[in-house]
């Protein structure tokens, strides 16, 4: 599958190694990760993006250009064509998630997806432009009275649920994600187990050290947990964000009526 025999899988990311200033500043696989996952995005797009030209476009222009035609029609379609200015944010959510949990089938690097701190971190991202465009579209009262919106009596549950956008939204990806690091670690040491108890019958030393159970069966998972669920849950907090940011910032028309 790619995450191997992950011995620190269920414990959470591990620090590896700690910068001596402001008291400590820990560096942990997740960190790591991220660090790499900016590097291969940034090295993909200098790459993606060089000697473009308009009267002889490239194979690799023509499938950037429609890449990018996809993700602005995706913005407009869901968040409106007022606020196309946050293509680039959403690509890069969207590349930053697939390529952070798709770094863990190295073998080597834990998914930055796998843990909360980097979820929670984009979910509060959403939150913040949420509420930035809902107080400067509205106003800052008007704001603070939509809790209280139908009733009264709702705005205990208007801020709950406010809060509970972030927390669904880092959980919800997060979970799937850890939830597919654990399992899968599990399954690799159960069947090195079932591995070292069936062989150990056999004479040959060559044969009998090889976890053969190991070899095919995690990779199947692997399809599922890293590449189909990585992706759709890049899509789903891509998607949740323009809604979110989308609704708290409509056309201008529409907010002039709202006020």
């Amino acid at each position: 599958m790619g995450r191997g025999e992950f011995q620190n899988g269920m414990n959470g990311p591990k620090i590896l190694w700690t910068i001596p200033v402001f008291g400590g500043v820990n560096i942990t696989e997740t960190t790591l990760t991220s660090w790499i996952a900016m590097a291969i995005i940034m090295i993909a797009a200098w790459f993606l993006s060089r000697n473009l030209s308009v009267d002889k476009p490239s194979k690799r222009q023509i499938v950037l250009e429609k890449i990018i035609g996809m993700l602005y029609g995706m913005v407009e379609g869901t968040m409106g064509k007022h606020n196309l200015h946050f293509a680039p944010y959403i690509g890069a959510l969207f590349a930053s998630s697939i390529v952070g949990t798709l770094l863990g089938m190295t073998n080597i690097l834990r998914p930055a997806t796998a843990d909360l701190n980097t979820t929670l971190a984009w979910a509060l991202a959403t939150t913040a432009l949420t509420w930035f465009f809902s107080i400067k579209n509205s106003g800052f009262l008007a704001w603070l009275k939509s809790f209280a919106e139908p009733v009264a009596v709702m705005t205990p549950m208007n801020i709950i649920s406010e809060i509970a956008n972030p927390i669904s939204m880092s959980f919800r990806h997060f979970g799937n994600i850890a939830g597919g690091l654990v399992m899968t670690t599990l399954l690799y040491q159960a069947l090195a187990a079932l591995s070292a108890f069936l062989l150990q019958w056999i004479p040959v030393k060559l044969i009998n050290t090889i976890p053969i159970f190991q070899l095919g069966i995690p990779a199947f998972l692997s399809i599922y947990f890293d590449l189909f669920s990585g992706f759709v849950q890049a899509l789903v907090i891509s998607m949740l964000t323009m809604v979110y940011v989308g609704g708290a910032n409509p056309p201008k028309e529409e907010s002039a009526e709202n006020t």
